[in-house]
């Protein structure tokens, strides 16, 4: 039985996550399918191997998010060694939750401080609209890690007024209240209205506006007092070529009395409390390892944390890369998507158990690494010679914190530092579960048949589209990041391609799946039945890229996101130089606008060419053409074309983002011995938000 044989049978279920978008999400992407449902699943028919058909997936929706759970099929049939490192791993990805709302932004903490002292205490009437609206902005603020939308990077405020905030925060606990030694309620609420009401204060996480000073227009928390001239002399000394650290990556540039310096993100540093919190959770996992190898792993990220040392933190990607066990964990400072320029990591982390099952298919494709390399449209000098040690798995995601939840990649590929996945390789990961719920969700959301083109691109989509999408998923992650190289003695593309360089690189490994989808290979290796599917992922990513992606949009505003970016540069940049041979057209059927696919095979020779010119881009450091490319092709958008789009997605009730409720671990004591691990599924996302404050505010307002 071949691989696809057996995917086909274990995911009887999948509908597709929406043909308008599999949008794909690795370690270095972080963004999710656009369809969900509001309405509840308990009538679900949709099964598959491991998963309760019963099990709600919806959760709860308010403004434009859906809340959605998933479950964590294998858990109970791990050992109890592997429940204990499950459980230790989890906790140590929970302590660190305050710090991505610190880094998000300087007031980060003191505003979700507030909410929850408000939402806590609060002794007035929980019923009225006013309440509610209160309600709305701090599930936002959860979901978001700060009170900047989580993917627009757009400042948002409460839609009650201030006099009806200032009069619930005076009927609450004041003294739970983060206050300043002797402030009174009256003086602290003067403090954080700018923070909370003020749009002009703080207006966007990320600014990366061309011809702007990126650093001082973006309110993040990783830089104070300087700008960007001053931030890009002070790292071009450091040396950036071959096996470099990826320097900046762990800290904040500050000027302190003229002198600009970096604020370490490390025990006794800054973050200090949590991070000391995360130590002891690793310490306590590394005891109960699976082998040697991951023992190793742990123990050198732990160094790393003590120390702040990023020479540690690549040892310990090198060790991790060669680390197989069955649980896993991603746990540190690593997309840099919040710093406009690029250097700066983001908290995150990400525990998980390997699906035994789907990791045949990407594994195949892992497998096959270095034909995809050598049969690559991209100039012969750009290419790997050998690719090496790219490990291909499926994952059940366990919990995930930080800059990945509530809303999650469906792919990771790690680690980020290109040598170190030149010289040793990479993990290429697809979320199994996460997408399951989303696939679930997806099977009745409506946008497959409101965007379809016509009843052929339809079926199409409703058979082949989950495939093609995970087919997609995994070339991104294995061997789209994996491939390509730097030109000897060109810098990293954080000092090359600056701003645009998260959107290029999330462009190049888009199409070098792209590119893929459409090829034989994948039939000979037993992963894709025929072509269908590659037609199928074809009219998905050019309806998503240049019409369907804009719901997430509100009018008026351009595409700011890196991957809504990336998506629209290769839709857009394909539809103009096909245009001669009418390759895609816009088409109008009742009043409605569609894309249509007229030459699959033209098609892909069009996202050879772009995949070979991003290609050269990123090999020999061409900020000009890299800024030409994203700012001509994936900035702009129609104005009428997005407000048809909005009218037509309306009508179909269902949220343009999605997120999840974690699962929590709950350890069995036998007096201090763990007897076992239970997994539960909370179904109140305010609630666990709540519980989170509580149970993990481990840093102070200041740091």
């Amino acid at each position: 039985m071949n691989i696809f044989m057996k995917y086909k049978m274990s995911l009887k279920w999948a509908i597709p996550v929406m043909a308008i978008s599999a949008q794909i999400l690795n370690s270095s992407c972080s963004s999710t399918p656009t369809t969900t449902s509001t309405q509840s699943q308990s009538d679900t028919t949709v099964t598959a191997e491991g998963y309760d058909s019963t099990f709600n997936v919806a959760a709860q929706a308010f403004a434009d998010l859906q809340l959605l759970r998933y479950q964590v099929p294998g858990f109970k049939e791990l050992s109890l060694q592997q429940k204990k490192l499950s459980y230790y791993l989890y906790e140590a990805a929970l302590c660190g939750r305050d710090i991505i709302y610190d880094q998000k932004s300087k007031y980060g903490l003191l505003l979700r401080k507030t909410i929850e002292a408000v939402y806590g205490t609060y002794k007035g009437d929980k019923n009225t609209d006013d309440w509610k609206k209160f309600e709305v902005y701090c599930g936002r603020v959860w979901f978001s890690n700060g009170n900047h939308h989580h993917y627009s990077n757009i400042k948002f405020i409460p839609e009650c007024s201030y006099e009806y905030f200032t009069g619930i925060v005076k009927n609450s606990d004041t003294s739970a209240l983060p206050k300043e030694n002797g402030e009174s309620t009256d003086a602290f609420l003067v403090r954080v209205k700018p923070v909370v009401f003020d749009m002009n204060f703080e207006p966007k996480v990320v600014d990366q506006r061309p011809n702007i000073d990126n650093i001082v227009n973006s309110s993040n928390n990783f830089y104070e007092g300087v700008t960007q001239k001053e931030v890009e002399a002070f790292y071009s000394k450091f040396d950036t070529k071959d096996s470099a650290p990826s320097w900046g990556l762990n800290s904040k540039l500050i000027k302190v009395n003229g002198q600009i310096t970096e604020k370490s993100w490390k025990s006794g540093g800054m973050y200090g409390t949590a991070i000391d919190h995360i130590i002891g959770w690793l310490e306590k996992a590394a005891t109960v390892a699976e082998n040697d190898v991951q023992k190793k792993a742990l123990e050198q990220l732990v160094q790393y944390y003590k120390t702040g040392d990023l020479k540690t933190w690549d040892d310990y990607n090198i060790t991790w890369v060669h680390d197989a066990s069955r649980i896993d964990a991603v746990n540190g400072f690593i997309e840099v998507y919040l710093d406009a320029i690029g250097k700066k990591g983001s908290y995150e982390s990400t525990v998980s158990l390997k699906d035994l099952e789907e990791t045949k298919r990407i594994q195949a494709i892992a497998d096959q690494a270095q034909w995809f390399e050598d049969n690559s449209p991209i100039a012969v000098a750009h290419k790997k010679k050998t690719v090496k040690g790219i490990t291909g798995k499926a994952i059940t995601v366990i919990v995930e914190s930080g800059d990945a939840a509530p809303s999650t990649p469906i792919g990771i590929n790690l680690p980020n530092a290109e040598w170190i996945r030149k010289e040793y390789g990479s993990k290429s990961v697809s979320l199994t579960n996460i997408i399951h719920s989303y696939n679930v969700m997806g099977a009745k959301s409506g946008m497959v048949d409101e965007f379809g083109v016509n009843d052929t691109v339809i079926q199409r989509a409703k058979k082949y589209g989950a495939l093609a999408s995970d087919l997609h998923t995994d070339m991104h992650e294995c061997i789209g990041h994996a491939s390509g190289q730097i030109n000897p003695g060109v810098e990293t593309t954080d000092k090359t391609l600056k701003n645009y360089a998260s959107c290029l690189e999330e462009a190049r490994a888009d199409l070098v799946g792209l590119y893929y989808i459409m090829d034989k290979k994948l039939i000979d290796i037993g992963v894709m039945p025929d072509m269908e599917v590659g037609k199928a992922g074809y009219d998905n990513y050019m309806m998503n890229g240049m019409m369907t992606q804009l719901t997430r949009l509100k009018p008026g505003e351009q595409l700011e996101e890196a991957h809504m970016r990336n998506r629209a540069l290769i839709a857009h940049w394909a539809y103009e130089h096909g245009k001669k041979d009418n390759v895609v057209a816009f088409v109008k059927k009742n009043r409605k606008t569609y894309v249509q696919v007229n030459d699959y095979n033209k098609l892909r020779e069009l996202f050879g060419e772009l995949l070979k010119e991003i290609q050269r881009i990123k090999s020999e450091g061409d900020y000009n053409a890299g800024k030409n490319l994203v700012e001509n092709y994936g900035v702009k958008v129609d104005a009428a074309l997005h407000k048809e789009i909005l009218e037509r997605f309306a009508k179909l009730n269902i949220k343009p983002y999605k997120g999840f409720i974690q699962p929590k671990l709950v350890p069995v004591m036998n007096g201090n011995d763990i007897s076992d691990v239970k997994i539960e599924y909370p179904d109140n996302f305010f609630q666990q938000s709540m519980e989170y404050g509580k149970n993990y505010g481990y840093l102070p307002v200041k740091n």
